[in-house]
């Protein structure tokens, strides 16, 4: 059990004021000026943890913000929730497993997991208490005043309550379970990330008092609408309420309504494992009896109820967090998706991108008068990723689809089309990577569809993650055989591609589409390319090269003093990698790093890295695409070097996941990533920058014209921008 009382020895974002309620750790500082702290340069690292939930406050703002439509601000608060969930499971679940190993100091910043644990409570247990404030004081009432009322069972009135013990009889209590313990009955299996009720049970005239649980079922709606009004009670709260009809005859005592999060962190990746699938078959079912990592409790419970709790779980007290919030935010979803849209963004349909535009024109056709970039949601994933897969399967010219689906969605056109063109008699190849967490047990079930039409599918590669996102179409064609290749940031997951920010590049340079052959071939095949033409591909060159890049940029600095870095990705922190723009930083290369995440390097510190800038974008779509670019001592921006693809600065990304990196290298092309990255970079409205403590300081747009790209923010800057594009499109195709 890690102790809180003693200060960790880690540097921890804190508030410029927590005792504000409206505003979460790590944020306040947003609306103030920051004086740049006094670094110690031997302290290199930022704490990766810490990062993460310093990302996760980003993310709370967003609920916050006023300026978000309410239903949006509701679900942020949902994605906050989802989020954390995932930190315990995988990260503090991690960290757990490695202090009951005995590990010792670990990561660049070098600190224990005792340490690191205690770091992350005393973080949580100031931001906790910030989102109950948020979902209490601002959500509820601006819910309201919106016409939408989220109510406590006892706020009913009595019409009210008459409804909702009606429907709790019809729809909810046939499929409850109540289960007692006694020396009769074990203490029940309580499942991750339930809501569950315990319940302090006596009967009349005794004095022993018993233990019970009731869960909340998931299969129905966690808030019940009353009538055809916009008034909600909780689930839990409707259970609660009615405990009499479960326990007839008995005195409730106590209710303590809770929810678990369990260990996800079972991952054994042996290089001698025999079968892949069965592997992660049993990794799933050890997760589902994994330990119990926290207790989320409403505040001042009953000791005793939570004693018993803490016993029977072998929970410690440093797993328990009390909230005078909700104990599930991830509920919040159903609310969000209410149907009020003037509380929503404005929809947004994706527009075809101009290339494809020719619906009598053949994706293969188009693609043969040129490289096609497609960037989504702005652009519509379905008129152009879903079909190529799509022609794909049912040209009669193509004899053989490769794909790598690392996740998809349930309903996914992309396995539908790759079983359809293996009936047609073509050669399919699809890659599934089974080790995608928390999306194991769906890939396994449509791998296996996949696998009964006649595909071949191969369950990545032992030891290491397939994280790459490619697909390859061979065609037969006049001269002979062409390859046509798809490589892109995302997932090939038409749902995500509606929110999730992605590149997407179509080509059939011969030479990328040989590379993609050959990496194809070395990960079924199980063989080890010794090269490749023109792609970056992990774990066996991709770091070496990209640190070669940077060396390259400094020494182009040195000689035209014009040293630029602009790089765009998820997450940072692979130590060699930093080491090597610490060192370009030093000689004056200006670096620009446009991270969503968590990122480690401490940036603008004197002597270390004060040519580094860290920025952070947060809003409406989920930054996702990766943009690497380097001057490399040209005077026009645009005739540098640029590169798309899957791949973080990460560790796991660099040694221990297959991954591709791509070259975009025509002119055209290069200009429009050219743009993009500069509309991030110019964000006054959804970016933060990072301080060199680790903190973050949301920009304003002050003095600028509301309607300006800068005032607007990145999301709908780019949204404007298609737009424009593609009315100059039409105005061109109108004017001929």
């Amino acid at each position: 059990m890690t102790s809180t009382a003693s200060k960790p020895d880690l540097s921890i974002p804190t508030a410029a004021n927590p005792g504000a309620p409206a505003t979460p750790v790590g944020v306040a500082a947003s609306a103030a000026s920051i004086a740049q702290p006094v670094v110690d340069q031997s302290n290199r690292y930022l704490n990766r943890e810490l990062q993460w939930l310093e990302f996760n406050d980003r993310v709370l703002y967003q609920a916050m913000d006023e300026r978000v439509p309410l239903l949006e601000r509701v679900r942020f608060l949902a994605i906050h929730g989802n989020n954390l969930d995932e930190f315990f499971m995988k990260r503090v679940g991690g960290l757990r497993r490695q202090l009951a190993a005995g590990v010792g100091a670990i990561g660049p910043e070098h600190s224990n997991p005792a340490r690191q644990l205690a770091a992350i409570r005393e973080r949580l247990l100031v931001m906790t208490p910030h989102k109950a404030d948020c979902y209490r004081n601002q959500i509820l009432p601006a819910l309201r005043t919106a016409g939408i009322h989220l109510l406590d069972y006892s706020e009913l009135t009595k019409s009210e309550t008459r409804f909702v013990d009606d429907w709790y009889r019809k729809n909810v209590f046939p499929i409850l379970t109540p289960l007692a313990v006694d020396p009769g009955h074990r203490f029940p299996f309580i499942s991750n990330l339930s809501v569950s009720l315990g319940v302090m049970l006596r009967r009349p005239g005794e004095t022993e008092q018993l233990f019970a649980r009731v869960k909340v079922p998931q299969m129905v709606p966690q808030w019940c609408r009353i009538g055809e009004g916009f008034r909600f009670v909780a689930l839990r709260d409707i259970i609660e309420h009615n405990l009499s009809d479960l326990f007839p005859g008995m005195e409730i005592l106590k209710v303590l309504p809770f929810h678990i999060t369990r260990n996800a962190d079972v991952e054994d990746d042996k290089e001698d494992a025999e079968d892949l699938l069965e592997q992660i078959q049993q990794q799933l079912r050890e997760r589902r009896f994994a330990p119990v990592v926290r207790l989320q409790i409403g505040r001042k419970p009953n000791r005793r109820l939570l004693g018993f709790l803490c016993d029977e779980m072998e929970i410690q007290i440093d797993d328990i967090y009390e909230t005078q919030g909700l104990i599930d935010y991830a509920s919040l979803e159903q609310i969000a998706q209410l149907d009020f849209p003037q509380l929503r963004f404005p929809v947004w349909n994706p527009l075809v991108p101009p290339k494809l535009s020719n619906t009598e024109q053949d994706i293969f056709s188009a693609i043969r008068e040129g490289d096609i970039l497609v960037h989504h949601p702005y652009e519509s994933f379905d008129a152009s990723v879903e079909r190529f897969i799509e022609e794909a399967a049912n040209d009669s010219a193509v004899l053989g689809i490769k794909q790598a689906l690392y996740r998809t969605s349930g309903d996914s056109p992309f396995v539908r089309d790759l079983i359809h063109a293996a009936e047609l008699g073509k050669q399919i190849a699809v890659l599934v990577e089974v080790r995608a967490r928390f999306d194991e047990a769906r890939n396994i079930e449509w791998a296996r569809k996949l696998e009964d039409a006649g595909v071949h599918v191969a369950y990545g590669v032992v030891g290491l993650k397939t994280h790459t996102k490619i697909a390859l179409v061979v065609r037969r064609e006049a001269d002979g055989l062409r390859s046509y290749v798809h490589i892109s940031t995302g997932n090939y997951n038409s749902k995500t591609a509606k929110t999730y920010e992605d590149i997407g590049l179509f080509t059939c340079d011969p030479l990328i589409c040989d590379d993609v052959i050959d990496l194809f071939n070395s990960i079924t095949g199980r063989c080890r390319q010794p090269q490749y033409n023109k792609l970056l591909v992990a774990p066996q060159f991709m770091k070496k090269r990209f640190i070669e890049l940077i060396d390259r940029e400094m020494a182009a600095h040195a000689a035209k003093g014009n040293g630029r870095m602009i790089v765009k990705m998820n997450q940072l922190q692979d130590q060699e990698v930093t080491e090597a723009l610490y060192r370009a930083s030093q000689i004056g290369v200006k670096i620009d790093l446009i991270v969503r995440g968590f990122c480690t390097l401490r940036p603008g510190v004197p002597g270390m890295s004060e040519n580094i800038r860290v920025m952070s974008i947060i809003g409406r779509f989920l930054e996702h695409g990766r943009i690497f670019y380097f001057r490399n001592g040209n005077d026009d921006p645009r005739d540098g070097e640029y590169y798309i693809g899957s791949a973080d600065w990460m560790y796991r990304n660099l040694h221990a996941r297959v991954e591709a990196i791509c070259p975009v290298e025509d002119r055209t092309l290069r200009s429009r990533l050219w743009q993009i990255l500069n509309v991030c970079l110019n964000d006054q409205r959804q970016c933060w920058d990072m301080q060199s403590d680790g903190s973050y300081k949301l920009r304003q747009p002050v003095g600028l014209p509301e309607n300006s790209p800068e005032a607007l923010g990145t999301h709908q800057a780019l949204m404007n921008l298609v737009m424009q594009q593609s009315r100059r499109d039409q105005e061109s195709a109108d004017a001929e």
